[in-house]
């Protein structure tokens, strides 16, 4: 007799072969059986996932991955037609959909960096204390600094010109979005009161603004 649910596992993505024959609410309780008792197995990973055999509308096939994402530890992120060079279209698409998630997330530092020290991380990133002169912070997302920004700062790194940087007092040696840089002016300016502010990229070129509600809402995040 034919399997209802066969699970085919590659590095990147899961193909789950469905019984054509076999009802669809037959084929969810196999589904959530065949994913619970796989669960060790599998594991926790990002996957994409393709479906064979049966042909499920949009609202079936989401049904599925919510029932998938129940009974194991695996995340879904995409949904994939099938495609004759699966392997490398899931490759793709998961990588795709990995950078996707880390410019919208974001993780927390705790403490000031020092002369010589560099942060670089693959999401946003908060940083709770000072980046000093000589330090660096570099990320794919944006910088937001909750204290003195006197370092360097590299944020949409993978070339994502909606990143910003965002500091309590921003006096920055150097600040980099995406393949455009700002340097610090040499002439000396005399300290005013301390200020939020926010760097962004537009039309080529990065400006360094008071943070305001106008501001706020022209962010794209």
């Amino acid at each position: 007799m034919k399997e209802k649910v066969t699970i085919k596992g590659t590095k990147s993505g899961i193909i789950l072969v469905l019984n054509e024959k076999a009802d669809f609410v037959v084929l969810k309780e196999a589904v959530a059986k065949k994913f619970k008792e796989s669960a060790d197995f599998l594991g926790e990973a990002a996957k994409a996932i393709t479906f064979q055999g049966k042909e499920l509308t949009d609202e079936e096939q989401m049904e599925l991955v919510d029932i998938i994402h129940e009974n194991c530890k695996l995340s879904i992120v995409c949904i994939m037609e099938e495609d004759a060079t699966l392997e490398n279209a899931f490759k793709s698409t998961l990588e795709r959909k990995k950078e996707e998630m880390d410019y919208s997330t974001g993780q927390f530092f705790k403490g000031n960096l020092r002369s010589g020290q560099v942060l670089d991380v693959e999401t946003s990133i908060i940083i709770m204390g000072d980046v000093n002169a000589g330090a660096k912070v570099i990320s794919k997302g944006n910088v937001i600094i909750l204290g003195n920004l006197k370092g360097n700062v590299y944020a949409g790194s993978a070339g994502n010109t909606d990143a910003f940087v965002v500091a309590l007092d921003m006096d920055p040696m150097q600040i980099r979005i995406a393949d455009t840089i700002a340097r610090s002016s040499d002439k000396k300016v005399k300290k005013k009161v301390k200020e939020t502010k926010i760097a962004f990229w537009e039309d080529g070129n990065i400006y360094i603004e008071p943070l305001d509600k106008d501001v706020l809402g022209d962010i794209r995040l």
